[in-house]
């Protein structure tokens, strides 16, 4: 008796055929069928009754078979984990990325990561769009937000705040604004990149959610167009902080409503369920979180 005849034994109970259990084996049936009943002379106890019709475990097939299932399933993990480890740091990792990391840490930080790794390839698309990463055969992607499908595994790279700023420029023409409410007479240009809230405002004071209704001439899906539209003075912008980091540390802009705390959303890397994620695959994880945290202080 061997684990191979287990698994036999486990494929016959699953079809209830031989037939359809030998066909998933590779076996002939009579050579399916003689394994069998060579495992049951080895146990010395009858695991199968069979009719022409139809075939059922006896009392010893219901118990052997739960063992079985286990140890089938610890096969599998035991190979599935040396084959992971055996991909080794070859191959190509299809990637989406935001556009905002993308363009201020990602590129340079894979470009890095190739260069160290020399037999590895990066295809990286920066787009927004929650995409399909199995549909589309994707390795990984990088996406901020919370995660709806819970077929992927989703692992923490750094926590992205918001902010509201705008120019001097603008503040010297359009006055000083001290509150939420002082928002509704402001040009306040919408970033339409959410799933909600692009209109609606909202922070956290003393503990208490506030939100507030805003209204303005531009509102675009881009976080950089947005910065440009500031930068030239046309309104205030509620959008990420990382994204006009260098600019506040210029004064180029301002933040605004500083008394109230603004959105915070998590960034991660989201990759398809596996129990063995490939090494090359953790290294480059391993690697984007690395610099995400280099620059943390422009989140």
């Amino acid at each position: 008796m061997n684990a191979t005849d287990l698994t036999l034994f486990v494929h016959v109970a699953d079809s209830g055929s031989f037939h359809k259990a030998a066909e998933l084996a590779g076996l002939s049936t009579p050579a399916l069928s003689k394994r069998i009943s060579k495992l049951e002379q080895d146990l010395g106890a009858q695991l199968i009754h069979r009719t022409t019709r139809r075939l059922s475990l006896t009392e010893a097939g219901e118990s052997l078979y739960v063992h079985a299932k286990n140890i089938e399933g610890q096969v599998s993990d035991a190979i599935a984990s040396v084959s992971a480890f055996s991909q080794g740091l070859t191959g190509t990792i299809k990637m989406s990325v935001p556009t905002i990391s993308g363009e201020l840490l990602l590129a340079e930080a894979i470009a890095e990561f190739c260069q160290k790794y020399p037999n590895i390839s990066v295809d990286m698309r920066l787009e927004n769009d929650f995409v399909d990463l199995v549909g589309e055969g994707l390795d990984l992607a990088i996406r901020t937000g919370k995660l709806e499908d819970s077929s992927l595994i989703a692992k923490p790279l750094i926590q992205s705040n918001w902010i509201v700023c705008c120019s001097p420029s603008y503040l010297e023409k359009q006055g000083e604004v001290n509150d939420l409410e002082a928002l509704k007479v402001h040009n306040c240009l919408a970033y339409t990149y959410q799933a909600q809230g692009s209109f609606d405002w909202r922070f956290t004071r003393n503990g208490i959610e506030e939100s507030v209704r805003i209204s303005g001439s531009f509102a675009t899906n881009n976080a950089q167009a947005l910065r440009k539209a500031a930068l030239a003075g046309f309104g205030i912008v509620y959008v990420p902080r990382c994204c006009v980091y260098e600019d506040l540390q210029q004064d180029k802009l301002v933040a605004i409503l500083t008394d109230y705390q603004p959105r915070r959303l998590g960034v991660y890397a989201i990759y398809p369920f596996t129990k063995y994620l490939p090494e090359k695959l953790r290294l480059l994880i391993e690697h984007i979180k690395q610099a995400y945290q280099n620059k943390k202080e422009y989140f």
